[in-house]
């Protein structure tokens, strides 16, 4: 998995990078649906022993372009997770409070307690992304934001929170295909937005503002992976992976049971 994770003081450059690598995986697409079930069971099981000894905390951040690809992450890798401890926080446009504080303050709200793991679909990032690509922010605005975030989050790994961040990458083919699939299928019309037409106008510009944020915010405290993902299947694969690998590395035990219980019985 580390051909994935990006190596502190990299630049990124996207063509270095294939969307449609598969290459970690051997077997064909069935067999990675299996290996991928078995992972999120595990996973599964992690998350329950992460809850029960209410020590660490995980948040993961996904980002990508539209239809990358977030929604189904969830989706698939998380199926089984107890909602006990996981939960996930998107991020819209601010609001006029929200936007009255500084840009992290709605952010950090929402990040994991002990035993938690929480999902930003879409993050704190935007504030570095949409607001540059349109112009809202100068990028000299941009890079004292870099330097905040990477503060920001070197904070929350202080106190004990682990940071795992996503990025998943599709080629603006592939993106065509899955919009022009929301466009005819009924059962995903509904998450079609003309919008999306717009921004995807944008798709160098944001494939730049990509390159500069996450060359600088790729630290190893909180890094990034850069996940192929124009195949569903492999990018589901990996991220299980990971997330498996890195609970199993937090070393987890359940708490102690309570003294005498040997000497009860249930009647």
């Amino acid at each position: 998995m580390d051909n994935y994770r990006v190596k502190p003081g990299r630049r990124i450059d996207w063509g270095q990078f294939d969307p449609d690598d598969h290459s970690a995986f051997a077997g064909d697409k069935q067999a990675a649906l299996a290996k991928t079930e078995s992972l999120v069971n595990e996973l599964e099981r992690l998350q329950e022993l992460l809850y029960a000894e209410h020590k660490h905390k995980l948040l993961i951040v996904l980002q990508g372009m539209d239809t990358a690809g977030k929604d189904g992450t969830i989706r698939h890798v998380f199926d089984g997770a107890n909602p006990q401890g996981v939960r996930v926080a998107s991020f819209k446009v601010p609001t006029p409070e929200e936007l009255a504080h500084d840009f992290l303050w709605r952010v950090h709200k929402q990040t994991p307690g002990a035993g938690e793991i929480v999902i930003f679909n879409r993050s704190h990032y935007e504030d570095v992304l949409v607001v540059r690509v349109h112009g809202l922010v100068s990028r000299a605005d941009c890079r004292r934001r870099y330097a905040d975030i990477n503060s920001f989050e070197q904070m929350l790994v202080n106190e004990g929170t682990t940071i795992l961040k996503f990025f998943l990458h599709i080629d603006k083919a592939e993106q065509k295909r899955r919009l022009e699939e929301r466009l005819v299928e009924k059962d995903k019309q509904w998450k079609f937005n003309p919008g999306d037409l717009k921004e995807r106008a944008r798709w160098r510009d944001y494939m730049r503002a990509y390159e500069d944020a996450l060359s600088a915010t790729n630290t190893a405290a909180a890094p990034w992976y850069i996940i192929p993902a124009n195949r569903k299947w492999y990018r589901n694969l990996l991220i299980s992976r990971i997330l498996v690998e890195c609970l199993k590395g937090l070393k987890m035990a359940y708490p102690k049971p309570a003294p005498g219980l040997e000497h009860l019985a249930v009647k």
